[in-house]
C-alpha cells in the first residue's frame, strides 16, 4: 500500500486541493497574500543504507544524513520539497524546489536563509521574474558592486568595491536567455543547470554571465536590507520565523529534535518525508479552518478583532495534537464542509475540575 498510494506524484496531488482550500480562508488572506515563499532545509538522520544519505559529524554524529529541503508560503502551508543528499548548500536545489511546487502560481519573491544566497542564484531568479531576498548575515563584510568605476557614492565607495562588466552579459545573452527558458518550461532541472554552470568549484563564461547579471540585484537587495525602513528586513525575518515554526512542528510529529527516518527502501525513506509534508499540511489546513472560524464568531459577538491581531496568530499552534495514543479516522456526522461547533470557553471540560 505504501508503495503504490504515496508517491510524489500522487502526494502533489493530495497538497494541491489542501492549498487552494487555506488559501481561500479570510484568516490565511490575513497572514499574507500566498505569493511569497521561503526555502529552508531540515537535516534528518539515516540510519539504514541509502544511497543519498551522506556523512557529516556536525549534523548527524557517527551515522549519515540527508536534507529536506521545503517551501511555504507567507500563509504557512508548504508548496514543496525535494531529498538533498546529506548537507550540500541549498542553493544548488532551490530553484528546483520553487519549480516543483504542489499547484498554484509561481511565487513574486522567494526567501532563504544566507547559506542558500549566491551570485548564481540572484540571477536565475530574477531572469526567471522571481524576487530573491535571502536574509544576510555578517553584514559588515557584505561586497557591493557598481557599474560605473567612477561614480562617486560618498560613504559606500568602500561597499561598492566590486566592478560589474556588462559585457560578459551582453556576449551571452542569447544562451541565457536559453537557458532560462529551458528552466522555466521543464526541459531541464535548474540543479543540472546549476553544475553545468560550474566546473570544479569555477564557474564557465556562460555561469560568470549569469552571476554577474545576478550581482546588480544583490546589491540594490542588500542596499534594502541595511535601509533605515525595516518593513524590508522585517518580512523577510517573519516568513523566516514561520518556516522555523513549520520545522519545530515538524520534530514534534517525528519525536525528536533532529528525527530519524526508518525503512528498508531508499524510495521508501523519500516517500516518508513526502508524507510528512501532507501531514503539516493536514494540521495547518486543520488549525487555519478552526481559527477562522472563531474569529468569526468573535466578530459576530461584536468582539472588536483587529487586523494586526489576526497577522500575529500562528498556524502552527499544536497544544491540542497529540502523536501518541490511539486515534479514530471514523467522519463526523456534520453537513459537507461543515465543522465541529466550537468549544465555549466558559464551560468546563471532561477533565478540568470545578473549584
Amino acid at each position: 500500500m505504501f508503495q503504490n498510494y504515496f508517491r510524489p506524484e500522487t502526494l502533489s496531488l493530495a497538497n494541491a486541493p489542501l492549498v487552494a482550500w487555506q488559501a481561500g480562508l479570510p484568516l490565511a488572506q490575513a497572514w499574507g497574500g500566498g505569493m511569497v515563499a521561503a526555502v529552508d532545509g531540515m537535516r534528518f538522520v539515516v540510519p539504514v543504507p541509502a544511497a543519498f544519505a551522506r556523512p557529516n559529524r556536525k549534523f548527524f554524529g557517527s551515522k549519515r544524513g540527508m536534507t529536506w529541503l521545503n517551501a511555504i508560503n507567507d500563509q504557512g502551508i508548504g508548496r514543496g520539497a525535494k531529498i538533498v543528499s546529506g548537507t550540500v548548500r541549498d542553493s544548488l536545489h532551490m530553484v528546483d524546489v520553487i519549480f516543483g511546487l504542489d499547484g498554484g502560481e509561481l511565487p513574486e519573491i522567494v526567501v532563504s536563509d544566507t547559506g542558500s544566497c549566491s551570485d548564481l542564484t540572484f540571477g536565475l531568479l530574477e531572469l526567471l521574474n522571481i524576487s530573491y531576498r535571502p536574509a544576510l548575515a555578517d553584514l559588515p563584510d557584505q561586497k557591493g558592486w557598481r557599474i560605473d568605476p567612477g561614480a562617486d557614492y560618498g560613504p559606500l565607495n568602500t561597499f561598492a568595491r566590486g566592478r560589474i562588466d556588462l559585457r560578459k552579459v551582453q556576449r551571452m545573452w542569447p544562451d541565457i536567455l536559453r537557458v532560462i527558458a529551458s528552466i522555466y518550461t521543464g526541459t531541464v532541472r535548474a540543479y543540472d543547470v546549476v553544475t553545468m554552470l560550474q566546473r570544479e568549484g569555477h564557474p564557465t563564461a556562460l555561469g560568470e554571465a549569469i552571476a554577474t547579471y545576478g550581482r546588480i540585484f544583490k546589491s540594490l537587495h542588500i542596499l534594502a536590507y541595511i535601509d533605515v525602513d525595516e518593513t524590508y528586513r522585517r518580512d523577510i525575518k517573519h516568513i523566516r520565523n514561520l518556516q522555523e515554526g513549520r520545522h519545530a512542528l515538524a520534530r514534534k510529529i517525528c519525536h525528536g529534535k533532529k528525527g530519524e527516518l526508518y525503512h528498508r527502501y531508499e524510495r521508501g525513506l523519500e516517500n516518508q518525508l513526502g508524507v510528512l509534508g501532507l501531514v503539516l499540511n493536514c494540521v495547518v489546513l486543520w488549525t487555519t479552518v478552526y481559527l477562522d472560524a472563531a474569529v468569526r464568531q468573535l466578530k459576530a459577538q461584536g468582539n472588536p478583532v483587529r487586523d494586526e491581531d489576526m497577522a500575529r496568530l500562528s498556524p502552527f499552534v499544536n497544544t491540542q495534537m497529540g502523536v501518541h495514543g490511539a486515534y479514530t479516522f471514523i467522519l463526523p456526522d456534520l453537513a459537507p464542509g461543515a465543522i465541529r461547533a466550537l468549544r465555549d470557553p466558559d464551560a468546563l471540560d471532561a477533565d478540568d475540575e470545578e473549584i
